[in-house]
């Protein structure tokens, strides 16, 4: 079937328009798009599965001149043409010849999560301290401190700072001149007199004070040696009664036996103990009435109130008023008096006597301390 484009045109013409109308590949146009990252060619982009692109192959000289006819034009050997470009390319017409297929896209790799980043901290830069050049000053007095010599006008080191010119210290004071009233410096005749009066009145003063204090502080040390040490019974080596009853000595006061006792015919009765040696009388046991036993007690009559008369070694005497209760029993007489020699009773405030009864002492008990 013959083209109608060809009809009526030259053998070679015609040979000429078929060859122009093979198609040859073209070079794709440039694209501007991103990088993308080099993946390992698969097998449909390879070469080796690329088909070669169709090329012209020039028909050999025999054959031109078989074809051409008398009086036509001998064809001429084909110049090498120029690659046609795709403006000369006819595109309606033409053979669509086998399409290179495109290459896939190819996959994004998941990409790390951006993680939140604190913000960095400005950090000033740290100062450079420079050594100021400091002029060395001529020789002059040399510090006590450090030796460095400094001007004679300078009252102060330049290098330590350190007086150059010190001061002798005063001697220090007596401890006594550091105590009022002496710590304050005497002016030139004003106060003194009144001075040596404050003195002389705080010296009698503590005189007065040491006097006082000393008795004081003396029985509070043997009363509580008292109460630390434990009493020891102490046994007179004479007994003397103003008046007795018969058959009731005095003696029943000492003899450790509580149903016999002293008999007095009435108040005012008064016995006398004598000791061997001096010493300090901690405690007094009485038991009053004519037995330790309630029907005993109230047999006799009894004295409620007596005078405690107790003589020292050196003379001094002690005078104490004793209240006794209303009951049987033995009752203690705290008295704390030291260089004891003797100690007198006297009775006092009877109860219970009647025509017929006398007062009675049962026990009669001194302790010293051990």
């Amino acid at each position: 079937m013959s083209d109608p484009d060809t009809e009526g045109a030259p053998p070679g013409d015609a040979e000429r328009t078929r060859t122009d109308e093979t198609p040859t590949p073209t070079s794709p146009e440039p694209t501007t798009s991103a990088p993308m990252p080099p993946t390992a060619p698969s097998a449909a982009t390879s070469p080796a599965a690329t088909p070669p692109a169709p090329t012209a192959t020039p028909a050999p000289p025999g054959s031109e001149r078989a074809e051409s006819g008398p009086g036509e034009r001998p064809p001429q050997a084909p110049a090498a043409s120029p690659v046609p470009s795709a403006r000369d390319v006819p595109t309606t017409r033409s053979t669509p010849g086998p399409r290179t297929p495109a290459a896939p896209a190819p996959e994004t790799s998941a990409q790390a999560p951006v993680l939140p980043v604190l913000p960095a901290k400005p950090v000033a830069p740290r100062p450079v301290v420079r050594s100021a050049a400091v002029q060395e000053e001529a020789a002059g007095v040399p510090c006590p401190a450090c030796g460095t010599p400094n001007l004679p006008d300078r009252r102060f080191c330049r290098r330590c700072a350190a007086a150059l010119n010190p001061t002798a210290k005063a001697a220090p004071l007596p401890w006594w001149r550091t105590v009022w009233p002496f710590r304050r410096r005497a002016r030139s005749s004003s106060g003194r007199v009144v001075r040596g009066l404050v003195i002389l009145a705080v010296l009698v003063a503590l005189c007065a004070g040491g006097l006082l204090l000393l008795q004081a502080g003396r029985a509070l040390f043997e009363d509580t040696r008292d109460k630390m040490s434990k009493p020891r019974a102490v046994t007179p080596v004479a007994i003397a009664a103003s008046a007795e009853i018969p058959r009731h000595p005095a003696k029943n006061t000492t003899d450790g036996l509580s149903n016999r006792y002293w008999g007095a015919p009435g108040p005012k009765a008064s016995v006398t103990y004598t000791f061997s040696k001096p010493f300090r009388l901690v405690d007094l046991l009485i038991t009053n009435g004519a037995s330790k036993s309630p029907e005993g007690y109230a047999r006799e009559a009894r004295a409620l109130q007596m005078d405690l008369e107790v003589t020292t070694q050196d003379g001094e005497k002690h005078t104490k008023q004793i209240t006794l209760s209303d009951k049987p029993g033995s009752q203690t007489i705290p008295t704390g008096i030291s260089d004891v020699k003797t100690v007198r009773l006297v009775l006092h405030s009877p109860t219970g006597l009647t025509k017929g009864r006398h007062l009675a002492l049962a026990e009669v008990e001194f302790f010293q301390r051990s």
